[in-house]
């Protein structure tokens, strides 16, 4: 039998049937493998779980389901002592799965459950949002954030990452851009934003690559803006041909703030968040990740 160090998974509800999960985490219980499995029900479970993951001494915390469960996860983690926090490892069974994409997780259940447990952990950074709130992935603002919080569940369910481009569509009538000023070391940007992504990660909305240069391991952030000059052919332009398109303003900042005298709202890994102003900054290496020996997000 091989050694597995020990284990939790924290199981989104939505995903607890499934089946071929179901089977993986057998097959690596008889090879020796010590995993205790555990499913939320209601926000804050996963910080609770986290907190029992401690007494139980496991090595890695496994993130089972989606951005949000990966965020809420990685969130919880890095508010525990560093001498406490265990490694994350990541199941991708969300809709979209944009942070698992990028870095390469396996769709292949068994093998991402191998990778969760027995891979490296590297250290990457986490974003924190005005002292308070964190995002491991991207923090997206605009237009898209409205489309991908208003996106039915059904619609989602059926169709995954290409359903926020359908709703999308069908809401064109609420096109409209937001009137901010972007800050950070050395940028310095005021106008009308059509869509802002600030990423840790590269993509987000079921695979838009908005920020494709970032890393989760340089200790900075990556924007991109879609401006609001032009409404649709700036919204058609940067879709199709991104690197054609004059309505791009891209930064890279340890930190961004982000002033909206009228409000506007982000979304933080699906976790919306509204205000006037937001301060977004870089936590260096706050968290030990399994990511696969080729993962295109590290430098």
């Amino acid at each position: 039998m091989a050694t597995y160090p020990a284990s939790l998974l924290i199981l989104n509800g939505k995903s607890a049937g499934n089946d071929i999960l179901r089977q993986a985490v057998v097959n690596l219980r008889n090879d020796g493998a010590c995993i205790h499995v555990r499913v939320t029900w209601e926000k804050g479970d996963a910080a609770r779980y986290i907190a029992e993951a401690c007494e139980l001494g496991v090595d890695t915390v496994i993130s089972g389901g989606g951005d949000g469960t990966i965020n809420e996860i990685a969130t919880a983690l890095i508010h525990l002592e560093t001498a406490q926090r265990p490694a994350m490892g990541i199941l991708p069974l969300g809709t979209a799965n944009d942070f698992a994409t990028s870095a390469g997780i396996p769709e292949d259940l068994a093998k991402a459950l191998q990778l969760a447990i027995l891979g490296k952990a590297t250290a990457v950074d986490i974003a924190l949002v005005n002292d308070k709130t964190c995002f491991i992935n991207m923090a997206t603002g605009g237009f898209g954030t409205r489309i991908t919080s208003e996106t039915p569940e059904k619609l989602k369910a059926a169709l995954g990452g290409v359903s926020y481009l359908i709703h999308g569509l069908m809401r064109m009538d609420t096109l409209k851009p937001d009137r901010c000023e972007i800050t950070g070391d050395d940028f310095h940007w005021q106008g009308d934003a059509l869509v802002i992504g600030i990423g840790n990660g590269r993509q987000a909305g079921g695979g838009q690559q908005l920020c494709p240069g970032a890393l989760i391991n340089d200790g900075l952030l990556e924007l991109r803006i879609f401006t609001g000059d032009g409404l649709l052919p700036a919204l058609f332009t940067t879709l199709t041909q991104p690197q054609e398109s004059p309505n791009i303003i891209d930064g890279q900042s340890a930190w961004f703030e982000v002033n909206a005298l009228h409000g506007m709202t982000f979304n933080l890994d699906g976790e919306p968040l509204s205000g006037e102003r937001f301060r977004i900054e870089v936590l260096p290496g706050a968290l030990q990740c399994r990511l696969p020996p080729d993962c295109q997000l590290l430098r």
